[in-house]
């Protein structure tokens, strides 16, 4: 109970920052998700937590083109309504309710908040309390074993003080040191983003830069 608390408190805290971050920024500012700006990222999250037939359209092919134009219609919206529908999510959302919310948006709100943090030409790293460390190594420890399965090392994934984890399909040896929100970013796919330690074969670490990670 202790750790669904803590993810579900992190969460609440990155929903809130990024809100800020929008409005303090506008709807034309760059961010790191390709081809969106502002606006685009906004109302992407705004869709995954009140539009779930459009949201379908990531993993349904059949269902694309209506999450295109859902994408389109919400883009065009005013900016300060879509803010404004982040920092205030539904609350009969799958995955945005008290009870999902920790398992479902702990990444997706750190990620995208980096998105737009990393995007911008002043951005520097933050120092994370503990406990929110804590929460991000439990997700980053998750998807290490799930998206890095198949790639072709003997992969140690370490995040010193929080702990470690194995993965990969075996081979030469590589180790991913970071702390856990730059684990936590680099396995979202964002790896030309992050600061991390990758040491192994050079070609192999190169590989791990540039592999799409997905589950």
């Amino acid at each position: 109970m202790a750790t669904i608390l803590a993810m579900s408190r992190f969460v609440r805290s990155e929903r809130e920052k990024l809100a800020n971050l929008f409005g303090s920024l506008g709807p034309d500012a760059p961010t790191l998700c390709t081809g969106w700006a502002t606006r685009d990222l906004a109302a992407h999250l705004v869709i995954r937590e009140r539009r779930p037939d459009a949201s379908l359209g990531m993993f349904v092919p059949p269902l694309r083109a209506h999450a295109r134009a859902t994408q389109r219609a919400y883009s065009a919206r005013p900016y300060t309504e879509l803010v404004d529908l982040v920092r205030n999510p539904p609350l009969w959302s799958p995955v945005s309710n008290p009870l999902a919310e920790g398992l479902t948006n702990t990444l997706e709100f750190f990620v995208h908040h980096e998105d737009v943090r990393r995007a911008q030409a002043d951005w520097h790293p933050r120092e994370l309390p503990t406990e929110d460390q804590a929460t991000l190594w439990r997700s980053a420890s998750l998807i290490a074993r799930m998206r890095l399965r198949k790639f072709p090392a003997a992969l140690l994934v370490q995040a010193p003080g929080h702990g470690e984890v194995t993965s990969g399909a075996g081979g030469e040896r590589l180790r991913l040191v970071g702390a856990p929100g730059e684990l936590a970013y680099f396995l979202s796919g964002r790896q030309r983003a992050t600061r991390v330690q990758i040491d192994g074969p050079p070609a192999l670490a190169d590989r791990l830069r540039t592999t799409p990670l997905k589950i």
